[in-house]
């Protein structure tokens, strides 16, 4: 946990310090004594200071090009699960978009937790990779072809919103030379290549995800917490607050409320 003695403005050695976490796992977890405050700059320039400017405005964005993760009714009935109560399973943000609309790092901020639940789990992908390629290297060789996973079309009333997308679950970024992932644990609206081999690596992913591994971490942001990251693996359990109980509609209250900024760029260095 990085403590930021005023997360609008953090100082050098605190940027270094995130820096640092996000060099050796790709993700950092940081404390503010914003705690509570529904303020847009606190993310915005936290993610600012390092290195990550460039918003990709998704499709359910705030104008300002940042999510407010609450429940919506309006949008979960369409499907979108970050806006509900639901669970959501294993994946990493913007699997999705095009290749040049690759999100490269994302960060949550935490304005109110849930009640209960809201918890993350987190891999870094590096990790992934390596213990993919130390059980068998035809596990990389599979997920990183070109067709290895596809997106189906995303249509509603008859329009098409998103084609199709298929691309590799890994690939290099040509900028910076880093290992790139995009994967979702869901099992409806997905096409995997029709091989053994792929079938194979994706369900030898799905018993690292699923299983005890100690390259997984928990934690559930707390109010003015945040994680920043380039991209990591992630999921969130379920949760009741004030405002919804998990599968009913919401009632009145503020509810669990976080801010998530993605970006196409990833966490500078130094």
């Amino acid at each position: 946990m990085v403590e930021l003695r005023d997360a609008r403005n953090p100082r050098a050695s605190e940027i270094e310090q995130m820096r640092r976490l996000c060099r050796t796992a790709n993700m950092a977890i940081y404390s503010s004594p914003s705690a509570g405050e529904a303020d847009k700059s606190v993310p915005l320039r936290v993610g600012a200071s390092l290195g990550l400017v460039r918003l990709d405005a998704n499709l359910l964005a705030d104008e300002d090009g940042i999510s407010s993760l609450r429940v919506t009714p309006g949008k979960s009935a369409r499907g979108y699960i970050p806006y509900s109560a639901q669970r959501l399973l294993w994946h990493t943000d913007g699997y999705y978009n095009a290749p040049e609309q690759s999100i490269r790092a994302f960060l949550l901020h935490c304005v109110r937790p849930a009640a209960e639940g809201g918890e993350n789990r987190l891999l870094d992908h590096e990790i992934a990779y390596i213990l993919l390629r130390d059980a068998e290297p035809g596990y990389i060789h599979a997920l990183s072809a070109a067709d290895a996973m596809t997106i189906p079309a995303n249509s509603e009333e008859g329009s098409e919103i998103r084609p199709a997308r298929s691309g590799p679950v890994f690939s290099v970024d040509a900028d910076s030379g880093a290992l790139q992932m995009r994967f979702t644990a869901r099992t409806r609206s997905i096409e995997w290549r029709r091989d053994q081999p792929t079938r194979d690596a994706v369900d030898f992913l799905r018993r690292i995800l699923d299983g005890d591994s100690p390259w997984v971490f928990r934690c559930r942001l707390e109010s003015g917490q945040g994680l920043v990251c380039n991209n990591v693996l992630h999921d969130r359990s379920a949760f009741t607050d004030d405002r919804c109980a998990a599968g009913d509609p919401p009632a009145p209250g503020p509810g669990r409320l976080v801010y998530r900024a993605r970006y196409a760029d990833r966490v500078a260095p130094a």
